[in-house]
């Protein structure tokens, strides 16, 4: 049996909750468990309306990740047509706290940070 740390620390190379934050960084993944909370279950279709931009392939893959990784529960429904839903996991759903916590804090804090990177880029342009 492997001896896990006590405490992890995430800038160590070997901690196994490095995994879990680098899912969650990926560019689409928050969305898409945003987009399940709003309203379950989905078709895959009904995802790529609602993210908009997301690339057919882009949504397969990310649905993939998540669903290997526990986060989404993958329904496939034989009938005719054939069709598949995705939902939340049990353990999906846990994410929705910190998650909103991220959306308050970047809707509290998305005036700031546009009037910055106006102000830097038009420094960049300048100089």
């Amino acid at each position: 049996m492997t001896d896990l740390p006590t405490a992890y620390d995430v800038l160590d190379i070997n901690c196994p909750s490095r995994r879990a934050l680098a899912l969650l960084a990926d560019k689409w993944v928050m969305l898409v468990i945003v987009a399940l909370s709003k309203k379950e279950p989905l078709r895959n279709g009904e995802l790529k309306r609602m993210l908009g931009n997301i690339s057919q392939k882009m949504l397969v893959q990310t649905l993939r990740n998540l669903e290997t990784n526990g986060l989404i529960v993958r329904e496939v429904f034989n009938e005719v047509p054939p069709h598949v839903e995705y939902r939340l996991s049990p353990l999906g759903q846990t994410l929705m706290v910190p998650i909103r916590a991220i959306r308050d804090w970047a809707q509290d804090n998305v005036a700031e940070i546009e009037t910055i990177r106006e102000a830097n880029t038009s420094q960049v342009s300048v100089g």
